[in-house]
């Protein structure tokens, strides 16, 4: 195809709504962008030829940026990887009674009441942070299942008897070691927005010995 041919053809398409990058796609051809605006410079278009033009320009805007967001979770989901691979190791070694009692003495004292001086009081929303605390807490010391309590702290709304049944399910915990759920009175009246909001859970350990062992483990880490 000759420029006089060319040219001609890029104006059609452009016409139709054709963008740069589709222009050149279409002809399989690399025109630089400073040729075509030159083409393009005294060209009319119509009210429809232009809304034809700004959807198309819109339209790969929107698919350039859906591009590189998927790019970008990739490379996320890629990084992760790499570093959940790297650490594989280090989640074994909470299995060890020393390192456990380390880790379970920093989430206590970082998330657990330091009030109670003859038993232990850790509470959280996160199912996950409940059952990593009670999982080493059994792997590191001999448990007695009698001394848990549980006591939930919910909104108005809420159906206490599921709230009951799933922490019950997470802790390993008999609802009939379960207090009586303390409802925060500000809610009522006013409808829960998170509809997978499970409360918070507390935990308490009637154990002084594991308490103070924890505390000294704390301070001593802490001042090495």
């Amino acid at each position: 195809m000759n420029n006089i041919n060319l040219r001609k053809e890029t104006i059609r398409l452009r016409k139709s709504g054709r963008t740069y990058g589709d222009i050149q796609k279409i002809l399989n051809r690399r025109i630089p962008k400073s040729t075509l605006s030159f083409w393009f410079k005294n060209m009319e278009l119509s009210p429809r030829q232009k809304e034809l033009l700004n959807k198309r320009i819109e339209e790969r805007i929107k698919g350039g940026r859906f591009v590189a967001t998927e790019t970008n979770r990739k490379k996320r989901e890629k990084y992760l990887e790499n570093i959940k691979k790297n650490i594989k190791h280090l989640a074994l070694l909470i299995q060890k009674s020393d390192v456990g009692k380390i880790a379970l003495a920093m989430l206590y004292f970082g998330e657990g009441s330091k009030t109670r001086k003859g038993s232990l009081m850790f509470g959280n929303s996160d199912p996950r942070i409940i059952s990593l605390f009670l999982r080493l807490l059994r792997t590191c010391y001999s448990i007695d299942e009698k001394k848990f309590r549980c006591t939930l702290q919910c909104r108005a709304d809420q159906d206490i008897r599921k709230l009951e049944k799933f922490w019950s399910g997470i802790t390993k915990i008999s609802p009939t070691l379960f207090y009586k759920a303390r409802i925060d009175a500000r809610t009522i009246g006013k409808p829960s927005k998170k509809l997978d909001y499970k409360g918070v859970c507390r935990i308490d350990y009637f154990s002084a010995d594991i308490y103070n062992e924890l505390k000294i483990i704390a301070e001593d880490i802490s001042e090495t």
